[in-house]
């Protein structure tokens, strides 16, 4: 695998600090320009997204730009040293836009046109509001694409939400035509013939509505799928102009934890870098080892979308939020810990919302680098201006890659589906939790991981796990039968190999494509209760790391063995007796099947044994306390190991006679270190010194 990458900017070695800044809210007071460059050179702040929101200041009447503003920002900036990604302000329009042109506004689910306001409040499929964007994109291209300050494109901000106007009702249809040619593929897919709703001519197709069709789930799969070609597809229009211009400059779009609402997957090619934004609750009565674990997760999946490349880490809050329930202040160590957490998993970057705190409206109490008060005398500014000198000082780290050989599968069409069978679980089937809870046992290890997806390359994995892998496609199942049978380490679980990309069952036999990898076959699933349990006995002396017995619950999948191994039973129930789990000899590799939710700490126990059997790698082969994890990054010459402390308590960790260097302080390490509360190390080590 590659094991380091150019910087994502050739302007900047080293790693990007910095934050939105709107300058436009502040164009009644210039002074506030000069005061602002001054903090942020104080900070070690050296690049800012501009003019995410800024539209009416760029165009406050139709055809009438004024770029000024804008210009002495960027002006002053490139005379300072400082950077930006400028964006594109597509996020929201005008009021003089959504006033003369009604139809750039969405139209609901059920059929009703929005009014004027919000973001992301616009139709991607209105040819005028198409045209519009890129007008200003070109204006904005032609104008700083050159621009010494300028080094890269932010394409509006955080895509999300879905029109049924009349445009995209079209663009629907037209979207299925392309995708299955005749109406009698599309009704054969869909099996339409269920309650008699064939269709018989493309324009009785509608998008799915709370008043209208919804049961037919191949014909939500395809929604859902549809919103996301059509935002990429928004994105693509947005980015032309701007590559027409300088087409070396890079692009990003900011992206939102495994937002279920667009398939993240599908933007990797056309954006140049990708980015997300990270929101965590921290310090809530919650368990902080599982918030911390879905964070690293998200920070896999993203810098797993581009195959490893280093990611941003695009907006993040220095303090607090004010939108999530409760409001809670970062404690003293957090915003270090939190924001190197991103830079382990692959981040070259951190950057926040915002840089100063906007005076009125919905986010005048969000966080800020910069409060009200307007000074650096803050605790959050320093908390701040510690991070960029640590930034500067680890440097080297930039640019080096993740090195994973473990994968997990997680396909958002899936997910969709998954969610939107009825049965086994219509209370929750609990899709995420389940993904997370064979994530974590890999964090609480020290065990990198990458999030794929089905149709990504399986051959430089030494161990792939499917949860739930209910929607699998027979590429797919091919895919993974021809990993196993080269040696490498499957696991699936219950409810998999159910359905194909249409929504449909298989036939023959479940777990369908996975059926003869697997070496069993799988007759019916039995949905618990809340507190109802039963329990997975382990068999013999089979996997000696597990213990003698786990409880499950949820869900019980009753299967047959069809060549594969028992490794444990379920205790109770009719069923009591059959196997609980299995494995199956496939060519040089191993296939492992879960048939029931299990609390932990099976998961950790079952992969801490597996990854010594698959040849899998920990970070540092010592034991980490609960809730702490080790992540590292390589350059393929040295290895830099993040110990990250989110239990709540200082911690003692063992190097196993490695030897190290601390990149903070430059002491030898070799023994074991100290982590403080919130308290992280960062320690190097040579190739020649791996165990």
């Amino acid at each position: 695998m590659t094991t380091s990458f150019p910087p994502i900017s050739p302007k900047l070695k080293g790693f990007m600090h910095g934050a939105d800044y709107n300058p436009d809210q502040w164009q009644h007071a210039p002074e506030i320009l000069e005061e602002d460059i001054r903090l942020m050179k104080l900070a070690k702040c050296n690049v800012m997204a501009i003019g995410i929101f800024a539209w009416a200041a760029l165009e406050p009447e139709e055809g009438i730009f004024t770029f000024e503003w804008l210009d002495r920002v960027l002006d002053r900036f490139a005379a300072n040293g400082i950077y930006a990604w400028l964006a594109t302000p597509s996020g929201a329009r005008p009021a003089w836009m959504s006033a003369k042109y009604p139809e750039v506004l969405r139209v609901e689910a059920n059929r009703v046109r929005n009014l004027h306001g919000g973001r992301h409040n616009h139709c991607y499929s209105s040819p005028v509001y198409r045209a519009k964007v890129r007008i200003m994109n070109t204006k904005l291209a032609e104008r700083y694409a050159h621009h010494p300050a300028v080094i890269g494109w932010h394409i509006s901000n955080e895509y999300g939400g879905e029109c049924h106007c009349d445009f995209c009702q079209e663009a629907f249809r037209e979207w299925l035509q392309e995708r299955y040619g005749t109406l009698a593929a599309l009704n054969q897919a869909w099996w339409t013939t269920f309650w008699s709703h064939t269709y018989t001519d493309w324009s009785q197709i509608e998008s799915p509505a709370p008043h209208g069709e919804r049961m037919v789930h191949g014909h939500n799969l395809d929604w859902r799928r549809f919103v996301t070609d059509r935002t990429v597809d928004f994105c693509r229009h947005e980015i032309a102009p701007l590559r027409a211009i300088r087409p070396e400059l890079p692009v990003t779009a900011n992206m939102m934890d495994w937002f279920e609402g667009l398939d993240y997957r599908k933007f990797a090619d056309i954006l140049d870098v990708i980015s997300w934004d990270a929101y965590p609750t921290w310090h809530d009565l919650q368990d902080q080892g599982a918030l911390a674990a879905w964070f690293s997760f998200n920070h896999d999946l993203f810098r797993s979308l581009k195959g490893g490349q280093p990611f941003m880490l695009m907006e993040s809050t220095p303090s607090m939020t004010n939108w999530q329930a409760v409001s809670k202040l970062k404690r003293p160590g957090m915003h270090l810990l939190s924001s190197l957490q991103a830079v382990a998993h692959g981040s070259d970057t951190v950057q926040y919302f915002q840089w100063r705190k906007s005076r009125g409206s919905s986010e005048k109490l969000h966080g800020a680098v910069v409060d009200h008060v307007g000074h650096e005398h803050t605790r959050v500014f320093s908390d701040v201006a510690e991070l960029g000198g640590i930034l500067e000082k680890i440097a080297s780290v930039a640019g080096s890659a993740v090195p994973a050989q473990v994968a997990i599968i997680a396909d958002w069409d899936n997910r969709w589906a998954v969610k939107d069978s009825q049965g086994p679980l219509n209370r929750g089937i609990d899709y995420e939790r389940t993904v997370m809870q064979h994530y974590r046992a890999f964090w609480e290890l020290g065990v990198p991981v990458d999030v794929i997806g089905s149709d990504d390359h399986f051959a430089h994995y030494k161990l792939i796990v499917a949860p739930m892998m209910y929607l699998c496609t027979e590429q797919a199942g091919a895919a993974i039968e021809a990993f196993v049978a080269g040696g490498g380490t499957f696991v699936t679980t219950y409810w998999s190999g159910i359905v194909n990309e249409s929504d449909l069952c298989h036939l023959g036999g479940f777990p369908g494509p996975l059926r003869s990898t697997l070496g069993i076959w799988s007759e019916e699933i039995d949905g618990l209760h809340e507190g109802e349990y039963n329990a997975l006995v382990r068999r013999d002396d089979k996997l000696p790391g597990l213990k003698e017995s786990y409880e499950v619950y949820d869900l019980c999948d009753l299967i047959h063995t069809e060549g594969a191994e028992v490794l444990a039973e379920y205790r109770e129930d009719f069923y009591a007796g059959r196997p609980a789990l299995t494995v199956n000899a496939f060519g040089k590799g191993k296939a492992y099947y879960l048939a029931a939710r299990a609390k932990e700490p099976f998961y950790a126990d079952f992969y801490g044994q597996l990854i010594q059997e698959a040849g899998v790698s920990r970070v540092i082969d010592t034991e980490l306390p609960s809730d702490v994890t080790a992540q590292m990054r390589t350059d393929g010459e040295n290895d830099y190991v993040f110990l990250l402390n989110f239990s709540g308590q200082a911690q003692e960790i063992g190097l196993a006679g490695q030897a190290f260097t601390d990149l903070f302080s430059g002491r030898a390490e070799q023994a074991a270190v100290h982590l403080d509360v919130h308290g992280l190390r960062l320690l190097k080590r040579t190739k020649a010194g791996r165990i």
